[in-house]
């Protein structure tokens, strides 16, 4: 494991199994569909049981008949995994010609802006898009790195109402204390190191 600080928040990356993490919020690397899938989608609605999808059916039915849009975030329950919540993301698909890293980068400052709004102290994410979405680990690893580094380093600026600054007056205020990146491979976590060492 190594971990590193960004602002009040640590960062860290470990080798195990997103669906037994003791955190607050788990991000599950969802499709739009919010319905479940294969990877780590598949994993936790499989540990969370049927309570998830009922959740994220809902969330269909009223909030997102269309699906998340990718590069957002929304939460549900955690049903019966050890996380209070779930923050489901949508990454980018480079299969489907889904190639800018903004999309990536967002999947990581979204779920974080998601997370801080539960009042969520610790998150654990997965290498978001670098399974059968085709991107490569070490793009993910220094993406999402960055990404978290820098969601949790924004400033609040006093007397700026505007969407951005109230994301960041919320960054700011936030407690989360703890971003864990859980891989699923020694090489996954030998990207993450490597990111986190960069500095």
């Amino acid at each position: 494991m190594r971990g590193a600080t960004g602002a009040a928040t640590r960062i860290e990356a470990v080798r195990g199994d997103l669906t037994r993490e003791h955190v607050d919020a788990i991000v599950n690397a969802a499709n739009s569909s919010l319905l479940g899938g294969g990877g780590v989608d598949g994993a936790i609605h499989a540990a969370a049981g049927p309570e998830l999808l009922a959740a994220c059916r809902e969330l269909r039915r009223t909030r997102l008949p269309g699906g998340l849009p990718v590069g957002e975030a929304v939460a549900t329950g955690a049903g019966r995994l050890p996380a209070r919540w779930v923050v489901h993301t949508v990454g980018p698909n480079r299969h489907a010609g889904e190639t800018d890293p903004a999309l990536l980068s967002s999947c990581f400052t979204r779920s974080l802006d998601v997370a801080a709004r539960l009042g969520a102290r610790s998150v654990a994410f997965p290498a978001v898009s670098a399974g059968v979405y085709g991107w490569d680990v070490h793009d993910v690893a220094r993406l999402a790195v960055a990404a978290v580094r820098g969601w949790a380093a924004t400033p609040a600026r006093a007397g700026d109402d505007t969407p951005d600054a109230v994301a960041a007056g919320e960054r700011a205020a936030s407690g989360i204390g703890l971003v864990r990146f859980v891989l699923f491979s020694d090489a996954a976590l030998a990207a993450f190191e490597e990111a986190l060492a960069a500095g």
